[in-house]
């Protein structure tokens, strides 16, 4: 009994001791809470609410807008702010745009915001915090005009964790209980290109059947359902105009009443294509419109003025309310020439009589002076070449620079043409339908890319209007999330940290936990689609589709590049695979959406062509992996399938049902291509096939011998032992030297089995050249196979210098050995921008070219290389494929070795670039140029490479150094031959 009094006790002291620890506990979590809510605002809790104050007078897109934002909170807390013209709450965002009301005005200039430096900005906005005593707050949202106060408050959206393709590509946001904003948060901003958008272009196999279908099915078409969820995205990445879908299988933008209705609401601007004037959408409108009972007669202004005239006039009168974008020129109904002219001096002269006529319409319909009506001239292909010529275009309209439909901008303003009040822009694809070979299935242009162009447009000032033709959007999110915020403020991106943006842009969706592999995976994505885009691995062409041709890559030197190439993409499949299984179930959909089909569908595109290659190639020469490999492709191009069916029929509830279609005009590339087999030829049969022989060696021949083994690049090299009989094949190698490596020594195999040879470097003393022989047998044949290696001993402690290796230097145009800026230019690394890794890149963009009589002031890059052999040599320079700035440059550099003269290298095509030239059609789909340059050796040792700037905008990926010695080619060039101590 006693015990159990003690027991009773003891139990209730504890009981006290616990009821005040957790009374305490709770004193100080609402003495911190109190604490907290002074420092930070309070959307939404369980205690307190925030209230959006919004004047009755602000523009519908600010209501809008604020809706978004409301609903947004919604998303994440189960709480909708209310949204209302007056408010008691203590937490309330004071929404508004200058102008509107003059005393929402004198507040905002009590509480600290400089509303005249606001005021003479274009789409600029404030968030500034201001507290109104302890839990009180007011955090103001103020915009310069009503697009500024939208975007204010879509910056909120951010901040608060909804991404901005919340519904594009399902990011669900993380479900809290309490959404707080900081205390003291202040930012202002405003974008620096002043129209910001995107084109929709090739829709034929993804945005309009999924939207006639699936989405819109009551409208069958793209219209305005599907258009709001498009203005709603653009309203949430800050950009603010289109040029809306226009293919055959899509009706024109203005047929349904309520699509411009919707841009209003969402404050867009609309515009047209290159070859759409005055928002004409001619390919579904020219020949459906009829003004009378009469024929309309020919497109052909020149034959037919009066016609098309009152076309563009009854276009005219329906946008005038509205705000638009208009497109001068004239071109062929669809992507063709302007029909009409018998030569350029006609066709000049006509295209200024049709830009005389839309002005005129222009001003007389809106009633507006015509500098103040935003035009655009897009000189697109053909049209650049009049325009060359002498096409006279107004200065107050803006000249729209193209890219070449690859990502290379053809040509930015010169001198006088950045004076023009009218100012410059940029039309620049990440999606395209054509020459040399269309891109319409997988997202593949890396930002750096998108970066190192938009930034030379930018810097020459083409800021008045930049569009990205984007395709269906999906799967292109993430190069239109970059190209949309380096239009709002090109100034945040550094050149040597752009990879950094796949790792923010994978936070922004799935949260830092995921944010560093993702970006990996994203990196590496890119970097390998940027050496060949998905759709290009069949090397052949289209207008006339063409048969798939073998690739470049080599089976046989460098490695196995294709074998390389299939097991970097493996690498990427198989962690995408693993994220997937990581991933809460909330954030599954978006991440294959997002990251996880990208991969899928470009690692097995690449695995179908290069392994049915392989098997080609491998039956050719007798092998019967060669029915392994075949078999590997066929399972590759089923995996395509069934990720597309999975794609559209099962993420998201079959949301994107008819969005992904994995062979956009069923070219030759996506279908299945031929294979090899290979039949068994005796009961016992097989060989050996060493790297750098394209066929198996004779047991009887001698002098069969691997690549050379240095020690300074410690390279291994292979040894196919293969079967080509019905008995499984059984093997064994043996070597004569201790300080040989063998991945394997024996085996017995159905198929194949590849050999890895390396030296153990420990083991080797002597300074010459060391043979020895290592001999395979397969069943009773002796394939001796001769190893040489020479272990060289000169390099000092930290020295930076690249060694011959099998009469090969090659060079990482970023690992240079030394580096020299001037006053007037630099060479920086672009990262990214590499075939296989970064990139060197002359800077500024502005910056005149230096003066080939005077290079000693020009800012070069050195590079120093051990050469084992003297003669002749060629350097070779791997450079991005991009265009000159205009006219008035070239992309040159000058070379010299140990500081002898100077040679010219011009990395730009040799003759005009257009879509038949062969140059630039290789150019572009191996996303590089190769520059060759011969000079002669006269002692063998240590040299000193210097390259120097004379233009701006080169940009040199890799290097190479050929003796007479060279051991092979292969497509993406030889590995760096860097040097490297011994361990």
């Amino acid at each position: 009994m006693e015990r159990f009094k003690l027991k009773k006790i003891g139990m209730q002291k504890r009981l006290l001791f616990q009821s005040i620890t957790i009374l305490a506990l709770n004193a100080i979590l609402i003495c911190c809470f109190s604490n907290r809510k002074n420092d930070v605002f309070v959307v939404a809790s369980q205690s307190e609410n925030c209230d959006l104050v919004v004047d009755s007078l602000e523009d519908t897109l600010v209501h809008t807008a604020a809706q978004i934002f409301a609903d947004d909170v919604f998303k994440i807390s189960g709480y909708r702010p209310g949204i209302k013209t007056v408010s008691g709450s203590d937490y309330q965002i004071r929404i508004g745009t200058l102008g509107v009301n003059s005393d929402f005005d004198k507040e905002c200039k009590i509480v600290g915001i400089n509303i005249e430096e606001l005021q003479l900005q274009w789409e600029g906005y404030v968030l500034k915090m201001v507290s109104n005593g302890p839990e009180k707050s007011t955090l103001w949202v103020v915009g310069s005009d009503a697009r500024g106060t939208s975007y204010g408050l879509m910056e909120l959206s951010k901040r608060i964790g909804v991404s901005p393709w919340y519904w594009w590509a399902d990011v669900v946001p993380e479900k809290r209980e309490e959404i707080v904003l900081p205390g003291d948060l202040y930012q202002k901003d405003a974008p620096k290109v002043k129209f910001r958008g995107i084109f929709l272009n090739d829709e034929d196999w993804g945005l309009q059947p999924w939207a006639a279908k699936t989405f819109e099915p009551e409208t069958g078409d793209i219209g305005p359902k599907t258009y709001e969820k498009i203005f709603e995205l653009l309203l949430r990445l800050k950009a603010n105009a289109i040029w809306p879908a226009m293919h055959p299988c899509t009706r024109a933008f203005f047929t349904y009443p309520e699509n411009i209705k919707m841009a209003r609401k969402y404050g867009i601007w609309v515009g047209s294509s290159h070859c759409e004037p005055m928002l004409r959408n001619n390919v579904d409108e020219w020949h459906r419109w009829n003004p009378s009972a009469g024929d309309r007669g020919p497109w052909n202004f020149d034959e037919n003025p009066e016609q098309i005239t009152e076309y563009w006039k009854q276009r005219v009168e329906t946008a005038a309310p509205y705000d638009a974008i208009y497109t001068v020129g004239m071109r062929g109904i669809h992507d063709g020439s302007m029909p009409g002219g018998r030569n350029i001096e006609e066709k000049v002269e006509i295209l200024g009589r049709v830009m005389d006529t839309q002005r005129q319409l222009l001003s007389a319909i809106t009633g507006r002076e015509i500098t103040t009506i935003p035009q655009i001239f897009c000189p697109y292909k053909e049209v650049l070449r009049l325009y060359k010529e002498g096409a006279d275009i107004p200065e107050d309209v803006t000249i729209m620079w193209a890219d070449d439909n690859h990502g290379y901008i053809r040509q930015l303003s010169n001198h006088e043409e950045r004076m023009r009040p009218g100012g410059a822009g940029v039309y620049y694809h990440i999606s395209y339908w054509g020459r040399p070979h269309d891109y319409l299935w997988l997202e593949s242009i890396p930002v750096s890319l998108i970066w190192e162009e938009m930034n030379k447009a930018y810097q020459t000032n083409s800021k008045n209007v930049w569009i990205v033709n984007v395709g269906d959007i999906k799967p292109n999110e993430i190069g239109m999330s970059f190209f949309l915020e380096m239009a709002w403020d090109p100034d945040q991106f550094d050149p040597e940290t752009l990879d950094c943006y796949y790792t923010r842009f994978a936070e922004s969706q799935f949260g830092r936990e995921y944010a560093d592999e993702i970006g990996e995976v994203l990196r590496q994505y890119f970097r390998l689609g940027f050496s060949r885009k998905p759709e290009h691995m069949g090397w052949n062409g289209v207008y006339p589709n063409t048969p798939v041709q073998d690739p470049e890559l080599s089976l046989f030197f460098n490695g196995d590049e294709v074998q390389q190439r299939i097991e970097a993409y493996d690498r990427l499949e198989q962690k995408v695979e693993s994220l997937y299984a990581q991933m809460p179930e909330r954030l599954k959909d978006a991440f294959y959406q997002l990251v996880g089909y990208k991969v899928i569908g470009a690692s097995n595109m690449n695995k179908k062509h290069l392994y049915a290659f392989k098997s080609r190639i491998y039956a050719a020469q007798g092998r019967l992996s060669a029915n392994e490999y075949a078999k590997r492709a066929k399972e590759a191009f089923e995996k395509i399938k069934k990720a597309t069916i999975f794609y559209n029929d099962s993420i998201s509830k079959g949301k994107w049902k008819y969005m992904m279609t994995f062979n956009p005009r069923k070219l030759p590339v996506f279908d299945m291509p031929a294979t090899g087999s290979s039949a068994p030829v005796a009961s016992m049969a097989g060989g050996i096939i060493p790297e750098g022989y394209l066929n198996p060696v004779d047991s009887s021949v001698n002098g069969v011998s691997l690549p050379v083994f240095n020690g300074y690049t410690n390279r291994r090299y292979f040894v196919d032992v293969f079967n080509a009989g019905v008995e499984p094949l059984t093997w064994s190698a043996e070597t004569d030297q201790p300080w040989i490596q063998l991945s394997k020594k024996s085996g017995r195999t159905t198929t194949e089995e590849r050999v890895w040879v390396s030296v153990n470097w420990n083991k080797v003393n002597a300074k010459n050249t060391l043979r020895a022989t290592i001999k395979f047998k397969v069943n009773n044949n002796i394939y001796p196979v001769i190893v040489k290696a020479v272990k060289p001993d000169w390099l000092e402690r930290d020295e930076h210098v690249f060694i011959e290796d099998n009469g090969i230097i090659a060079i990482e145009a970023e690992h240079f050995s030394d580096q020299v800026s001037s006053a007037k230019g630099e060479w920086k690394i672009i990262q990214g921008l590499g075939r296989s890794g970064d990139a060197m890149g002359t800077f500024p963009v502005t910056a005149l070219p230096f003066n080939l009589g005077n290079l000693n002031e020009a800012a070069s890059l050195a590079y120093d290389f051990y050469l084992s052999t003297e003669g002749e040599i060629a350097l070779r320079f791997y450079c991005l494929p991009n265009q000159p700035i205009n006219d008035d440059y070239q992309l040159r550099f000058a070379v010299s070795l140990d500081g002898g003269d100077p040679v010219v290298v011009n990395a730009a095509l040799e003759k005009e670039m257009n879509e038949h030239n062969r140059e630039w059609k290789n150019n572009v789909l191996r996303a590089v140029t190769i520059k060759e340059s011969k000079l002669f050796i006269q002692e063998k040792g240590k040299h000193r490479l210097e390259i120097k700037m004379i233009d701006p905008g080169v940009v040199i990926d890799k290097i190479e150094i050929r003796t007479e010695k060279s051991f092979g080619e292969s497509y993406m060039g030889a590995k760096e031959t860097l040097a490297e101590r011994y361990e």
